[in-house]
């Protein structure tokens, strides 16, 4: 068995020609999904990039790790206490090890324990090889050592090779050499200059006026793909193409490995997965170029599994998963069974007769940029998403917003007013997940809790002070004011 995962960091499943984006971004991508399974409704548990492979290679949720957050207490898994044996939980149940007991050689290219100072991470890997950027590395950087492992090892059997490529993540450095392909392409559709410029009379991190992460925007001087603010369409339509452009450069490498595999005569051998960590909002909830929320865009992730034998004809999946379902799922395939701490889920006799199943709602998480869960839900034929806010990251965020996915996937229209007995479902679905939450959990501790007790996500904490006085100057004091109110001890610095 020859398994290659390809990780490609911060990308929205629907920005890929194979999910139905209008922009040719992903021609190898595609190729994968005509021979797979589409997963339509994959979610991280946990967003953004720490707590969601947190989440992945432990098998479990950001609730029962610990980590929820890029900094403080929630960064780190609990602490086990007295009962920690010889190796920690990691080693003891996690993914990457028990891919190693199921026989695997597992192999990474990625500098992602190095980035997030994730030093459980490396639990369990083979062989590790870390291109040194910290995740800025281009995939020009990443692929090379990745063929060359391929060349040196392809005819081996049972390995599990994971390929970490950054590109689509800000800032969007994709090299200028490669011009812009998107240049004449339009944007999607739902970006008019209505929306743009509505967006642009709100406020928050990463807004329509200060999309970089500094109010001074010197990101846009370094990186000439990203316009300072969105002061217009055309800016709009720069700051896409360079996110698309980012996409289509990771896929360009995508190509270079299918070639590796087809190179050494394994690709039609070689089980091949492509997803991400979490997605990117682009204008969604004013978020731009960012992963700063619980919602559909931030959390939702492509999954594309091609199983030689299992695949062959192409389907797609539109019941909602995790993530680490998956991972459930391919140890069961691989005939290990699920440890029992896991929050994930195999359903590997459904995949395996290509049937359709999944769960009944998921609950998702954000304590990095804001301290939110989103529950995502059916009723009848239409898919909704409840967000409860409980630090709103100084966005313009009200504390219960519902959305009716299916009629508006951009999460333009708040209809909890409009909607009150879904709006009291989805926070009865979340407080059912809650109550399991704790009734599973090894400690008595909501890391999201310990967020807010410690001042509130990381990259927020400790900026509203100067946010304010931007404000101000930049003609938002009304804005301004609403956040005082809101957070009037962090205000006072």
């Amino acid at each position: 068995m020859r398994i290659l995962y390809i990780d490609i960091d911060t990308l929205r499943p629907d920005h890929l020609g194979c999910y139905g984006y209008h922009r040719k971004t992903s021609p190898n991508i595609d190729r994968i999904a005509a021979q797979a399974v589409r997963f339509d409704n994959c979610y991280a548990p946990d967003a953004p990039c720490l707590p969601s492979r947190s989440a992945l290679w432990s098998g479990r949720t950001g609730f029962h790790t610990g980590v929820i957050n890029h900094g403080g207490t929630a960064a780190d898994p609990f602490i086990e206490g007295p009962e920690r044996g010889f190796r920690d939980v990691y080693d003891r149940t996690g993914w990457i090890p028990e891919l190693r007991r199921a026989g695997l050689r597992t192999v990474t290219v990625s500098p992602f324990g190095e980035r997030h100072s994730a030093w459980w991470w490396y639990a369990g890997w083979s062989e590790v090889y870390n291109p040194g950027f910290g995740g800025m590395e281009l995939a020009d950087d990443v692929t090379p050592l990745a063929l060359d492992w391929i060349r040196r090892n392809a005819q081996e059997d049972n390995w599990f090779l994971h390929v970490n490529l950054w590109d689509p993540h800000t800032p969007y450095r994709t090299p200028l050499e490669y011009g812009n392909p998107f240049e004449n392409e339009p944007l999607p559709a739902w970006l008019t200059e209505s929306v743009r410029s509505r967006l642009w009379d709100g406020f928050g991190p990463h807004s329509a006026q200060e999309p970089h992460a500094d109010f001074s925007a010197e990101s846009s001087l370094k990186y000439p793909r990203m316009p300072r603010q969105i002061d217009s369409l055309e800016a709009v339509h720069k700051w896409i193409d360079g996110y698309d452009t980012g996409i289509w450069y990771a896929d360009r490498h995508v190509g270079f490995l299918l070639n590796a595999l087809e190179e050494a005569g394994i690709l039609d051998d070689t089980v091949i997965i492509v997803s991400s960590d979490h997605g990117e909002n682009q204008g969604e909830l004013n978020v731009w170029g960012d992963h700063q929320t619980a919602d559909h865009i931030t959390c939702r992730v492509p999954l594309l599994i091609r199983w030689p034998g299992l695949t062959d004809s192409p389907r797609v999946d539109t019941t909602l998963h995790y993530n680490f379902d998956w991972s459930a799922t391919l140890l069961d395939l691989l005939g290990r069974p699920v440890p029992a701490n896991w929050d994930g889920r195999s359903f590997a006799p459904e995949f395996r007769m290509g049937e359709e199943t999944g769960r009944d709602y998921l609950v998702v998480s954000q304590g990095a940029w804001s301290c939110q869960r989103g529950v995502l839900f059916r009723h009848i034929d239409e898919d909704y998403l409840l967000l409860r806010t409980y630090h709103d990251g100084y966005k313009q965020l009200e504390p219960i917003l519902l959305f009716n996915l299916s009629e508006d996937p951009h999460e333009q229209y708040d209809v909890s007013e409009a909607l009150p007995d879904l709006t009291n479902f989805g926070l009865a679905l979340l407080d059912e997940w809650l109550t399991e939450q704790m009734r599973t959990a090894t400690t008595n501790v909501d890391p999201m809790m310990t967020v807010l007790r410690e001042g509130g996500p990381h990259h927020t904490r400790g900026t509203l002070p100067a946010y304010l006085e931007h404000l101000r100057a930049t003609g938002r004091a009304h804005h301004a004011e609403r956040l005082e109110r809101l957070h009037p001890l962090e205000a006072k610095g």
